[in-house]
């Protein structure tokens, strides 16, 4: 009897556990939907949703929702990407080659759903349409130019890549930034021949600069020797000319002293000539006192002159 009043409880308390499973089931499996409906896009990419495989829309960065187990979401990177090819080409005069490019890409935000709707994603893009490109752009490029100047002019070769490159995918939704040549590698016989050519440019140059050197010794030397004979004729010349000058100057003083002497002879011999006193006491002024012991000459009347004086 006992056992009979009892089987009514158990049935209840079975029933209160049952009702309690089903709404911890219920409740996780809200949860789960919530958990399932929600997903975030980090920066630098955007989300393409696809729902039961086809792409519906594409989302930016943030927190987001979705139907949950109806729709997936695909992220697409639109932050610059490097895509590095290695290829084999040949020089204009048609020299093998091994090259190794690189170029800098982006997808543009605005378009990334067309270019995910028709291509997949960036690897099937990159693997179908901007490798094979930048393949074909390169081996152009590298064939326009001869094997010294791609060593020479190796950033005029990259921006013909870009140039060639460009007008390719200019119909594409990307950006291309900057080509690089990463390598280059030429036959090894060709790289000796070009070592050898510049050892031989190198010592041209450097015998170039000692005859450059010796000249301008040889003309240091010839400038000193003009300066040194000029500063002599120089010296020269200024010692004629002042010998000259004082040779005139000489002469003038004695053209000066004879003009004053012949002067004062005609003055004297005008005085003289003008006054025969004047003879007389100079006749006088000479006379030693003594008389002549010779016959007198016609002079004879002189001391009978000075005696009357």
């Amino acid at each position: 009897m006992n056992n009979n009043r009892d089987l009514p409880v158990l049935t209840a308390s079975v029933g209160k556990k049952k009702g309690l499973i089903g709404t911890i089931f219920v409740v996780l499996l809200l949860l789960l939907l919530g958990f399932k409906s929600m997903y975030t896009v980090d920066e630098g990419h955007v989300g393409i949703i696809k729902r039961f495989g086809e792409a519906t829309e594409q989302v930016n960065p943030g927190l987001h929702t979705k139907i949950p187990f109806v729709d997936t979401v695909e992220m697409l990177e639109i932050r610059t990407r490097k895509n590095v090819e290695k290829l084999r080409a040949a020089t204009h005069e048609q020299m093998p080659l091994t090259a190794e490019v690189s170029i800098n890409w982006t997808v543009n935000r605005e378009e990334a759903f067309d270019l995910f709707k028709s291509y997949g994603g960036l690897t099937q893009f990159e693997s179908r349409i901007l490798d094979p490109k930048l393949r074909s752009a390169t081996k152009d490029a590298l064939a326009r130019y001869k094997a010294e100047e791609l060593i020479q002019n190796r950033s005029q070769v990259i921006a013909r890549i870009e140039e060639l490159l460009l007008e390719e995918m200019k119909s594409y939704p990307v950006k291309l930034d900057s080509a690089q040549i990463e390598d280059l590698v030429l036959p090894p016989k060709y790289i000796q021949s070009i070592e050898t050519k510049q050892t031989e440019k190198n010592l041209a140059a450097a015998e170039k600069h000692k005859l450059e050197r010796q000249n301008l010794q040889a003309q240091q030397e010839v400038n000193t020797a003009n300066a040194q004979r000029d500063a002599a004729k120089a010296k020269a010349d200024g010692l004629a000319y002042a010998i000259k000058v004082e040779a005139e100057a000489e002469a003038e003083a004695i053209r000066m002293k004879g003009l004053a002497e012949a002067e004062a002879m005609q003055k004297k011999a005008e005085a003289i000539k003008n006054n025969a006193t004047l003879v007389e006491y100079m006749r006088a002024q000479t006379w030693n006192g003594q008389m002549p012991t010779t016959v007198m000459g016609s002079d004879q009347g002189i001391l009978w002159n000075m005696k009357e004086k």
